[in-house]
Parts: structure tokens; C-alpha cells; sequence
């Protein structure tokens, strides 16, 4: 996150003109400071690489991939006002949960709503997050976007109760969704807060605070979690267990 008053923010669209066009409209909105902008996803993900934005100015549809593809991509995914010509995906961006969407031409009072919501998003995540956070790291309130055929969603990490690993896919539960994230558990592991999120063994990493209830287990401790999953330690990872949880 910024830590400097203003909002960063990236473009990204194809048009050159939408770009200008998107400039010139935030220019009454010196809260937003546009960083850079891109043409399209690769030349995003190369500036996003070496440097932390707070919201994405996005287009859907790209030469190459396209926004979601895009989105797929990140590790740890900005807040995302998606910019585009076509209304059909209007719905479906909701479903997403994104923070807003503005169909071109972008009319000043649709983007003053969106650059409120901006705001207030901006400074609910800056007061649950702290201020020297280590951005190796993704904790509770970091989100990843999934994409699951057809179906999409943002996902703050601290409504995931389990990870399960799936080949090269990772499966996550939250609510009552059970999508595929295109990468594996180690790789997850690797970016987790592992004061949050515990390898529970090979194949599952549990959410800490969507424990339930912890009982003996002839070979460990069975832990159950929030939606109903019962998920079994080996001797070895209860005693981690217990020195994490402080039992």
C-alpha cells in the first residue's frame, strides 16, 4: 500500500485515446496518482514486478490476454475498477467483486462515485494493515482473483478456511465455493503468514481463525474447520501445531 497520502494507481487499456481520455478526467481527483499506464497485460505485468500499486484502471478486452487473464497472474491483486466499452460483462464483473465498473465513454459522475469508493476502500485496508507491512508476505486481508471457468471471484485470503492441494491447482474454500487457483500449494505456502495460515500436512494448509474445534486423534489431532472439514494432523504437525496455537 502507498504510504504516502495519495492513491497509486495503473492504466490499462489497448487505446491510447481511452488512456488520455481516463487521465484527463482524474485530473479533479488529486487523491489519485496515476503511476504509469500500460497498453496491455505483459507491459502491466512487467511494471507491477518492481513496484506496488494500490488500484487498477482496467480494461477487459486486450490483444493477448485480456483483464482477467491478467488478473490471474498476480500474486496479490490491487484493488480493480475495470474500464471497458462492452456492458455485457458489466454483471459479471460484479459477481466479482470488483470495486466498481465504468462502461466508455467514462461519464465524470460515474467516475467520481467510482474514485469515492476508492477512497473509502483505501483507507479501510490502510487501517487493517500495518504501516511497515512486509509485502513478501500476503496476511489476512490481501486478496488473489480466481478464475474458475466461467465463474470469477476477488477473494480476501482471510475468508479462505483451506487450501487443498490439486496437481498443479490449488482448490480454496470459502463460503460455500470451492474454485481452482492455477498454482500449487508450495507456492502458496512460500507467500502465506504462517502466523496465520499452517501446513496441516502435505496436501492441506488450514486458515488458523476458521478452526472450530481440535480433538485427539490416534495418530495426532483432527481439526475442524468452520465449513465442515475435518482435517487430520500426523503426530509430527500437532506438535507444530500446539507451538503455533500457544496449547
Amino acid at each position: 500500500m502507498n504510504t504516502k497520502n495519495h492513491i497509486s494507481a495503473l492504466i490499462i487499456d489497448d487505446s491510447r485515446l481511452a488512456r488520455q481520455e481516463l487521465k484527463h478526467l482524474l485530473n479533479k481527483h488529486p487523491e489519485i496518482q496515476i503511476e504509469a499506464e500500460a497498453s496491455d497485460a505483459e507491459q502491466a505485468l512487467a511494471f507491477m514486478k518492481n513496484h506496488n500499486v494500490d488500484v487498477l484502471f482496467l480494461d477487459i478486452q486486450m490483444p493477448g490476454k485480456d483483464g482477467f487473464e491478467l488478473l490471474q497472474q498476480l500474486d496479490q491483486v490491487p484493488q480493480v475498477v475495470f474500464v471497458t466499452a462492452y456492458d455485457e460483462y458489466a454483471i459479471k464483473a460484479f459477481q466479482h467483486n470488483a470495486l466498481d465498473y465504468l462502461q466508455k465513454p467514462i461519464e465524470p459522475e460515474a467516475l467520481d462515485r467510482a474514485v469515492s469508493k476508492i477512497v473509502q476502500q483505501h483507507h479501510l485496508l490502510k487501517a487493517q494493515q500495518p504501516s511497515e507491512k512486509n509485502r513478501e508476505t500476503l496476511g489476512v486481508h490481501d486478496q488473489v482473483f480466481v478464475k474458475d471457468g466461467e465463474q470469477c471471484w476477488f477473494v480476501t485470503l482471510g475468508d479462505i478456511r483451506l487450501f487443498e492441494v490439486s496437481g498443479n491447482y490449488t482448490t480454496l474454500y470459502f463460503d460455500d465455493n470451492s474454485p481452482m487457483l492455477n498454482k500449487t500449494l508450495n507456492q502458496l505456502a512460500e507467500r502465506l503468514d504462517d502466523n496465520r495460515f499452517f501446513r496441516a500436512n502435505r496436501n492441506q494448509l488450514i486458515n488458523l481463525n476458521h478452526i472450530q474445534k481440535v480433538e485427539p486423534w490416534i495418530q495426532g489431532i483432527r481439526v475442524h474447520l468452520s465449513g465442515g472439514e475435518t482435517i487430520e494432523l500426523s503426530r509430527r504437525q500437532t506438535q507444530q501445531f500446539k507451538e503455533v496455537m500457544s496449547l
